[in-house]
């Protein structure tokens, strides 16, 4: 098929529980530009059970087509189920160009739809634009980390990329959009549902994503086992999240979902404090779009002082516990 007659931006909205995630409204704020600049639309579909509710509040947020697959088989994430709803919706409609989430489910749809669509997939985009020719170019970094690839799909459509939750920037909501909304019902082949969900075990964390988090106290290899406790001390006079580099994740310090850098996640806080954190690329692709950044590291060469907005050299062990003091008698006397 002649790759002109493809057309439109479509985003997978990816709901839990019918909560709508996060990383879906940042790609349609995405979707939104790249559609925008090819003079297309942008549809978004979401999947699942009892959803259709959550249609309008899209559209506010970008799309200018919603396509709802409500169905009693979508009420649970399952691949086989999703991956035939999702690849007949996006048969039907033909996009251009199709942006999924890089997370969980993400990452488990996205190989599975590129593959029953012939096309391709670049995973864990940071940049996303139109070329003049009007291809999709998809940015990604490569070698570890330490270049950036620029990815183009000229041969085949739809040009898929996943995209990591915190990467794109949410667009407000305005209330003054209008678009439709269109019901899609698949033809689903129950032979090859093979997999059935028996229970669904919920872990209480008692705390906020970070991703989420409007502050973020992040420790590396500098900070040592035993400066953790002095980085969870500043993180509660400041009602902060505690995150780290990878170092002190493989050092077993900190839990995986606290990570932060390109084989974590990506964050971007109003506050992000680098402390004994080196600043290798593999970790800046993770922070650098915080609005502000404060580092502490003894080595005054430390890539990390180039990103950040206001630097201290020095130890984390000696400054951290001053600055708790600090901020805790400024919060104290207000």
């Amino acid at each position: 098929m002649e790759l002109s007659t493809y057309k439109d931006v479509l985003v997978f909205i990816e709901q839990r529980e019918s909560n709508v995630q996060s990383v879906a409204l940042e790609l349609l704020g995405k979707a939104r530009d790249l559609a925008d600049c090819l003079g297309e639309k942008v549809i978004a579909l979401i999947a699942g059970e009892s959803i259709t509710e959550k249609a309008q509040d899209l559209i506010y947020y970008g799309a200018d087509e919603v396509i709802c697959i409500d169905s009693p088989f979508l009420k649970d994430y399952i691949t086989e189920q999703y991956t035939q709803a999702l690849y007949q919706a996006i048969q039907s409609r033909k996009p251009s160009i199709v942006l999924i989430g890089a997370t969980t489910i993400g990452r488990d749809i996205g190989p599975r739809l590129s593959a029953r669509l012939c096309t391709g997939l670049t995973a864990d985009c940071t940049k996303l634009e139109i070329s003049e020719d009007r291809n999709l170019l998809m940015t990604r970094p490569a070698f570890g980390g330490n270049l950036m690839a620029t990815i183009v799909c000229k041969e085949h459509r739809p040009q898929m990329s996943t995209v990591r939750p915190g990467v794109m920037r949410k667009r407000e909501t305005d209330l003054s959009r209008i678009g439709s909304i269109e019901h899609f019902s698949p033809n689903f082949d129950t032979s090859k549902f093979k997999v059935k969900l028996l229970e669904s075990v919920k872990e209480e964390r008692g705390k906020i994503d970070i991703t989420e988090a409007k502050i973020l106290v992040s420790g590396g290899r500098g900070a040592g086992s035993g400066g953790f406790k002095k980085l969870k001390e500043l993180a509660k006079v400041l009602n902060a999240e505690v995150s780290a580099s990878r170092a002190a994740v493989d050092a077993g310090i900190v839990s995986h979902d606290r990570q932060v850098g390109q084989t974590g996640k990506t964050v971007r806080p109003n506050l992000y404090f680098a402390l004994g954190i080196s600043g290798a690329i593999q970790h800046l692709a993770g922070m650098e779009e915080s609005d502000f950044i404060v580092a502490v590291n003894k080595d005054k060469y430390a890539p990390i002082f180039q990103v950040s907005d206001l630097g201290i050299v020095g130890d984390v062990s000696q400054i951290v516990p001053l600055l708790t003091e600090r901020l805790a008698k400024e919060k104290k006397g207000r």
